[in-house]
């Protein structure tokens, strides 16, 4: 961060960013884009590139990543995760391997979020997509890389049971995350959450519905000591 670098009045009204969440957590600042305009996303990034923070902006729409590129314009942008991270070079990873499981292809958002964002709190992840119970040869021929891992993330909608799977075939904690990708009895996601609170396999640990960024933040901070 700039030594001398202070927060305008503008930020003030709206936000106070977290400079100093790395150095107090180990981990830097994310920003939750979804629910704000994008004139407050344009300042906040504006902040951000005076400050000098290594920051992520999440849930990003295609009008808000264009007010982060334009004041951020060396970020990273994934548009399938919704995410943007700067600077756009991860850290040199420290630390076990995450590997990031998607049930099916419609949770790959979500589970590129969860990717996304361990590596760029220092882990080096490995993503697999369409991996569901539907066809139960596809998981179990990631078996060597499953056990390879220092902690599992597994996105999954539907009735949720990939985490429960995974969880009995590996030694490592799995952090599940349901996704609301499913027809209508899955309630936009409560169905695979209620399915990963009530995992048979234990070591299961459960975010909440489609949150990408927690699944990743936790399974980086599992996968760092």
């Amino acid at each position: 961060m700039t030594e001398d670098w202070q927060p305008g009045p503008e930020l003030t009204r709206v936000v106070r960013l977290d400079h100093d969440r790395a150095a107090r957590r180990g981990y830097p600042e994310a920003v939750l884009c979804e629910p704000k305009t994008v004139e407050q996303v344009s300042l906040i990034a504006a902040e951000v590139a005076q400050a000098g923070s290594p920051t992520l902006f999440t849930r990003v729409s295609p009008e808000q990543a264009q007010a982060v590129l334009a004041a951020l314009p060396d970020a990273h942008h994934d548009p399938v995760a919704r995410l943007l991270a700067w600077p756009a070079q991860p850290p040199e990873p420290t630390g076990g391997l995450v590997v990031v499981l998607s049930a099916g292809t419609s949770d790959l958002p979500v589970a590129r979020e969860a990717e996304l964002t361990a590596r760029y709190l220092g882990r080096r992840t490995e993503l697999v997509v369409d991996v569901g119970v539907a066809g139960l040869h596809r998981v179990l021929g990631q078996l060597d890389l499953l056990r390879s891992a220092r902690v599992v993330v597994v996105a999954a909608g539907m009735d949720g049971a990939l985490p429960s799977v995974v969880a009995g075939l590996v030694s490592c904690p799995v952090v599940a995350v349901p996704t609301s990708v499913g027809y209508g009895a899955a309630f936009g996601g409560v169905a695979p959450l209620l399915s990963m609170l009530n995992a048979c396999s234990p070591g299961v640990a459960v975010v909440n519905i489609d949150n990408g960024y927690g699944g990743g933040h936790l399974a980086a901070q599992i996968a760092a000591t």
